[in-house]
């Protein structure tokens, strides 16, 4: 009765007698156990349950096949509800079983049958004088065991035995002997065991022939609903996701919340209590020990406390803490009796998190200064058998920095501090190391560590540092001569410096000639780093080319969560040259691409698809969907990585959008660059200058529109037809019509350049009276623009097109895309945005997910009612938040209505 003995700390509710007080077998039947000892009632009484006991009945109808099975077992770790389980399910049946509460006095086979005998004639079971009483504490013979099955057998009504704390028995004759009772008497018992450890009895021929009923430690644990259900019962409030995390905390663990509950109501801010409260010191580290630790023999209880600083641990890994050999066998005894310790799987181990979280506080009481050694054990221990992340953790935990900083270049692994899932944790790792370490290794991570957080300087001085260390050592690792390339080519992405990134491109291709085999093809994050990081500087100068040949190279590479975000990035740098080039829907095909790629692996955004979003907003912009782009800009923060190609896409994206709303000063401020390059970007400087001739032209200065452009550098399709349209607003046709001389050969221009140039033709050939020029030139223009959905062009255009597209033939390609917009003679940023369109349509399962959003359904209740897997429906969803290009559930279903999905 563990419940019980562990909930009178907060009910003081006595238990109740389920034995009469009469001797229902006569006044020969004994009154004291084989010593001698009366018989104590309370080992007879069914547990009373507290006031503040919750019902839960998922168990309960679970429980209630034990009226259908010989033999049930209830098998759950200290606290964790059994015996309150069983003892509500056995008041509520209409004929209560007999119950028997077993302790360390109940040993040996003649005092357990004694008691037995005791327990059923308390019950009213009517056992003739034949069968007699254990007169020898310590055995029972064959005979007498064969006497009491077949009296049990041939009854007249089954006999339900609830044994309460069936861990304490001891002697290995019981299990046998209960079992051949159990067996021989047939449909006269049943038999309920309630237990801390596995039964010694034959549970596989039970389980084999669907005779038995199990409960166990999982299935008791508590839900988040019923974490709420029962903090309500002690009068206190908290939410379903506050509970959740309360439930990962105490992986349900019905003792714990309720101790929680009750120190909870003590606090004076309940809800803050129980999100921080400090296990270590608490009535929950009371039962624990007092309960598990201190139950166990010193060794089992020394390899608990020493375990505790390890998230999971196996035989030789505790072994190494322990300082002895004897781990396996204690380790395995301590999961058989549900010590909170949990099998993983594959020899490896974990301690219940409160019970761990506990257990390091008592270590740290108890032997102060012995937690680093352990730390610094372990470390060496995972080094030697490859466990990387671990090792890192505890080789930082223990402060061993030298150790730590080598075994991380030496493994080549300087690259997940850019690339893993949990690279912030890694380097967040290093945080407290200090500038005393001075080796190669302990500059190449503080580099990487403060390059991963963009800090230039400091990430420039260390790897300075380490560049001269590694010089003079001209035999230096190469795993280090690589990392070091690796580091020096983000450095160069970060400033800007494509001859710098060329340099580390080269120093890596020759350190890798020199590193084995074995470790490039376990980390094929740092080709893929190095690839992006060139390919990035050369997109920022301007070599289209080859920054598109590098940055392919990576985004066609095998997948893998390793490599993921560089996939990611070169995809979004692949959509921005699609967008400088004028091809909106490859750009947006690539910028989506690069979100997936996030969205597949859970990567922390922005940081793989942060100018992927960027490159949308700027084609939501050029379709007039400016609403949405507003949304894309809002989602991508400030703190994104800040390359000079990252942030002078958000320049473009911001400014285009402003202008678009007519708010041309606003879009000169935010055209201009906000990170320094040490070298300048050509597409930037050219971006700037057709924001900034806009501005002009939207404030009726063609002459210095014009002059802004001309100072740009030739060959930019963009600024050609840029410099044409304010030629032509100048009232200098021949000029325009001159400046779009070498457009139509320029083999890179894309739809979104030709529209604008076609449509500057148009516009001079309606200027000069050929209005039969003017309806075939915009006929090119429309037709190829409704196949990118480019509407921006046509508004920026001005009102002379409003007569042309009210003609048949013109407002028949325009119908239904373009002409449902405001008129032509409103400027564009009082005209009405377009309806959003949806690039991808969804599947009709995605579309039974949105609908259910829409009904503010969880995920979880979603796939209850599409009989689908609570992963299934967050697959649909990324889906979803993809096609519709939102990343939230309100989003989605705001996008939806506007396109008539609900």
């Amino acid at each position: 009765m563990e419940e019980l003995q562990s909930t009178t700390c907060w009910t003081g509710v006595v238990a109740t007698v389920a034995v009469s007080d009469e001797n229902p077998a006569g006044s020969d039947t004994p009154h004291a156990d084989p010593l001698g000892v009366p018989f104590l009632r309370t080992r007879f009484a069914v547990p009373a349950r507290p006031a503040t006991f919750l019902r839960r009945e998922r168990l309960v109808k679970h429980l209630e096949q034990a009226l259908t099975t010989p033999l049930t077992v209830v098998n759950g770790s200290a606290g964790a509800g059994k015996t309150l389980l069983v003892a509500d399910w056995a008041a509520r049946l209409g004929q209560p079983p007999a119950w028997l509460t077993l302790d360390a006095a109940v040993q040996g086979p003649g005092m357990f049958w004694a008691h037995l005998l005791h327990c059923l004639r308390g019950h009213g079971v009517p056992l003739p004088d034949e069968i007699g009483f254990p007169a020898d504490a310590s055995g029972v013979n064959a005979t007498w065991l064969s006497r009491l099955a077949a009296r049990l057998s041939g009854g007249d009504r089954t006999v339900t035995v609830v044994l309460d704390e069936y861990d304490r028995v001891t002697s290995p004759e019981i299990p046998e002997q209960l079992e051949f009772v159990l067996h021989h008497a047939g449909h006269g018992l049943r038999l309920v065991l309630v237990t801390r450890t596995e039964p010694l009895m034959p549970l596989h021929r039970y389980r084999a022939t669907g005779e038995m009923t199990e409960i166990r430690d999982a299935e008791l644990a508590f839900t988040p609903e019923e974490t709420v259900a029962l903090l309500e019962l002690h009068g206190l409030r908290l939410s379903v996701e506050a509970a959740g995390a309360l439930v990962d905390r105490t992986r349900g663990w019905a003792a714990g919340l309720r101790l929680c509950a009750l120190a909870a109501q003590q606090s004076p801010d309940p809800e803050v209590y129980l999100k921080e409260f400090e296990a270590g010191h608490s009535t929950v580290a009371d039962f624990l020990l007092a309960e598990v630790l201190k139950r166990q023999p010193p060794p089992a209880q020394d390899l608990l406390l020493r375990v505790s600083i390890l998230d999971r641990f196996c035989a030789g890994l505790a072994d190494t803490l322990i300082g002895r050999t004897d781990a396996e066998p204690v380790i395995v005894g301590l999961h058989r009796e549900n010590a909170f310790v949990e099998d993983l799987g594959h020899g490896w181990y974990r301690l219940h998190p409160l019970f761990r979280e506990i257990l390091r506080a008592h270590l740290r009481e108890r032997s102060p200064g012995l937690e680093p050694e352990l730390h610094r054990r372990a470390a060496h221990w995972l080094r030697r058998s490859g466990s990387l992340p671990e090792m890192l953790a505890h080789g930082a935990a223990a402060q061993d920095w030298e150790f730590t900083s080598r075994a991380l270049v030496d493994d080549l692994a300087i690259g997940q501090l850019f690339t893993g899932l949990c690279s912030g944790d890694m380097a967040d790792l290093f945080e407290r190391m200090g500038l005393e370490t001075a080796s190669p290794a302990a500059h190449l991570v503080q580099a990487a560590r403060d390059l991963s957080r963009h800090d230039l300087d400091r990430g420039l001085a260390h790897l300075r540092r380490a560049e001269e260390q590694l010089t003079a050592d001209a035999a230096g690792p190469p795993a280090a001569q690589l990392s070091c390339a690796l580091l020096e080519a983000l450095a160069a992405r970060l400033s800007g410096s494509p001859d710098r990134a060329e340099q580390a491109a080269q120093a890596a291709r020759e350190a890798e000639r020199e590193v084995p085999a074995r470790l490039l093809d376990q980390h094929p994050e740092v080709p893929a780093l190095l690839l992006t990081h060139l390919g990035s500087t050369q997109l920022w100068a301007g070599r289209f080319d080859e920054a598109r040949a590098a940055l392919s190279e990576v985004a066609d590479s095998p997948g893998g969560a390793s490599t993921a975000i560089p996939r990611a990035q070169s995809l979004g740098h692949l959509a921005l040259i699609d967008y400088l080039d004028g091809w909106p829907s490859r750009a947006e095909r690539h910028a989506f691409a690069a979100i997936s790629e996030s969205e597949q692996f859970s990567l922390p955004q922005p940081c793989g698809s942060g100018l992927g979003q960027l490159v949308l907003a700027a084609v939501a912009v050029d379709r007039n969907e400016l609403g949405r782009a507003q949304d894309l800009l809002d989602r991508t923060p400030d703190s994104a990585t800040r390359d000079p190609v990252t942030e002078a896409g958000r320049s473009i994206a911001t400014a285009r959008l402003l202008l678009a709303r007519g708010k041309a000063r606003a879009a000169l401020a935010a055209a201009e660059p906000s990170v320094e390059a040490d070298v300048s970007s050509p597409w930037a400087q050219s971006q700037t200058a057709l924001v900034a001739s806009a501005a002009h032209l939207a404030e009726g200065r063609p002459h210095a529109a014009a002059e802004v452009l001309r100072q740009v550098a030739e060959g930019e399709p963009a600024c050609a037809v840029g410099a044409a349209r304010a030629h032509l607003a100048a009232g200098d046709r021949l000029q325009a019509l001159h400046a779009l001389g070498g457009i139509a050969a320029e083999g890179r221009a894309g739809p979104a350049v030709r529209v604008r140039a076609t449509l500057v033709r148009a516009q001079a050939a309606h200027a000069a009276g050929d209005v039969a020029a003017a309806r075939r030139l915009l006929a090119e223009a429309l037709v190829e623009a409704r196949r990118e959905r480019l509407r921006l062009p046509f508004r920026e255009a001005g009102p002379w097109l409003g007569p042309l597209l009210a003609s048949a033939p013109l407002q028949h390609i325009a119908a239904g895309w373009l002409t449902a917009d405001a008129p032509y003679g409103e400027p564009p940023h009082r005209a009405a945005e377009a309806a959003p369109l949806l690039v991808e349509p969804l599947s009709v399962r995605e579309r039974d997910v949105l609908q259910r959003l829409a009904q503010m359904m969880s995920t979880e209740d979603i796939a209850v009612d599409l009989y689908v897997s609570v992963n299934t429906v967050k697959t649909h969803l990324k889906s979803v938040y993809r096609k519709l290009a939102v990343n939230r559930r309100q989003d989605a279903v705001r996008r939806g209505r506007e396109l008539g999905l609900l």
